[in-house]
Order: structure tokens, then sequence, then C-alpha cells
């Protein structure tokens, strides 16, 4: 099965990682191969200056340009993974999170974990999937 994990802080404490800490989550990553947990693509995003949001809202959709003041926290970067079941990605997740601790003394964020739909794997861990209507 298949899981993306968005890695989120305040965008105000956003750096680029330390070559330690890339060191790091690459051995990670070739020890997480070894347990059946494979990443299959990963990247960071730019600052939400860079970006903007396209929102559809009471039949008008507006365009807001970066950056995002309000948002407290931002996706600073995600990775793609495929892995035996949501408890390995869950375990491979907090791995990743205990670099940051030692890597990165102080800097405070999340990691949300979701399972990617695709058609004829099951949905969340397990279930039957249901006919989907597409856009």
């Amino acid at each position: 099965m298949r899981f993306m994990s968005l890695v989120k802080s305040k965008e105000s404490k956003l750096s680029a990682p330390p070559k330690a800490l890339m060191d790091a989550m690459n051995q990670l990553l070739q020890e997480a191969a070894k347990e059946g947990c494979v990443m299959v693509q990963s990247g960071g995003l730019f600052p939400t200056q860079a970006g903007a949001r396209v929102r559809l809202a009471d039949g008008k959709v507006t365009v807001t340009d970066g950056p995002f003041t309000e948002a407290k926290e931002v996706v600073g970067g995600f990775a793609v993974f495929d892995v035996p079941s949501k408890d390995a990605m869950i375990k491979l997740t907090e791995r990743f999170m205990a670099l940051h601790k030692v890597h990165m003394p102080g800097w405070e964020g999340e990691c949300e974990v979701r399972q990617m739909a695709a058609p004829g794997e099951p949905e969340p861990c397990g279930q039957p999937q249901k006919a989907h209507a597409t856009v």
C-alpha cells in the first residue's frame, strides 16, 4: 500500500536541512528498504511566497498569491512510500522524526501520514474500495 507523508512546520522556522540530517535520512531509507518500506518519490517545497492558492467558494474561483500569513503551519516537503502496512509507515515516520530531534535541535513540526487511494488497492488500511465518481 502507498502512503504520503506531509512534513509540516512553522514557515518562519523552515530552513534547508543540514547535510548530517540528509545523510542520516539516506541511511534510514536504506534500512527501511530492507524492511519492505520503499520511498517512491519525495521533495521539498519552496516557501509560500513563491506559491498561490486557487479557491472555489460561493460559486467563484479566486486566486491568492503567497505568502499566506494566516497559515500556522505549512507543508515543507513530502514523501511517498510503498509499505506493507500502516503500522510500518508510522514506525518509519517516528524514526524520521527522531532524526530531526538529533540533527536539528529545537526544530518542531509534524508529519501527516495519509494512505493514498489507487484503483484496485484496498481502501483505508484493508477495507474494500467503493466506486468513486470521476471528475
